[in-house]
């Protein structure tokens, strides 16, 4: 064969070489560029499927934490509510067993130990005795008073009203005349209970005791509180 016809055939063969090979690696390319945008396309949807993972989990966190708060408020409206209910009853317990200063409308009864005005009347007859408080103490209970106090000693369920001497005592404590005794309930039934004809009040006055009573409309009557303390002996709770 002529040299220049081997050269032809030599030359031929490259250009289809090159050819082939230009065609190889377009497709190479081409595969390798749809490959990577395919990774990239996968690897954003995992990407986004992991971060609305994140986001649902954190919303369904976010649900739930409402709910707890909601259900602790609730809780503190209930436990303040039971909290207000429990201190207006504790406040009235205090009241009924005195341990509440207390002021309203009532009567002020003043009881004094009288001046012998014979020789015929007996010193013991004009004084004022425990048993005298006591009868005008009840006097006023029955007529429907909810805080006694006698020279601003409260009168409670253990009062007690002694004779020690030419003195009283009263809770323990000696109260002399005059004997101021403040009464709050309704004024005008405890006023014709205690002054009512032929009462305590009455007969005291005909033995020489001077007797003072006094209504108060306005709520200016003060009572005291109990400065002493309930103490149980014998008694237990039942339980």
């Amino acid at each position: 064969m002529k040299k220049s016809n081997i050269g032809i055939l030599l030359g031929s063969m490259c250009c289809l070489l090159t050819i082939g090979i230009c065609v190889q690696v377009k497709t190479v390319s081409s595969t390798t560029t749809t490959v990577g945008r395919t990774q990239m396309e996968n690897g954003l949807r995992d990407s986004v499927l992991r971060w609305k993972e994140k986001y649902d989990n954190a919303y369904a966190k976010l649900e739930k934490e409402e709910k707890e708060l909601e259900n602790l408020r609730e809780q503190a409206s209930n436990t303040d509510d039971s909290a207000s209910d429990m201190s207006n009853r504790l406040s009235e317990y205090n009241s009924l067993l005195g341990y509440t200063s207390l002021k309203g409308t009532g009567i002020v009864v003043t009881l004094d130990d009288g001046e012998a005005t014979t020789t015929k009347m007996l010193t013991s007859d004009i004084i004022v005795h425990d048993a005298d408080l006591l009868e005008v103490v009840n006097d006023l209970k029955n007529s429907g008073a909810e805080a006694i106090a006698i020279n601003d000693q409260r009168i409670v369920s253990t009062t007690a009203i002694t004779c020690a001497g030419n003195i009283i005592k009263i809770n323990g404590e000696k109260v002399g005349a005059p004997f101021v005794i403040h009464a709050i309930g309704p004024t005008l039934k405890m006023y014709g209970a205690i002054t009512r004809p032929g009462g305590y009040l009455e007969l005291l006055e005909e033995v020489g005791v001077k007797v003072k009573v006094e209504q108060v409309e306005k709520s200016t009557i003060e009572v005291p509180k109990y400065e002493g303390a309930y103490k149980f002996e014998y008694a237990t709770n039942v339980e």
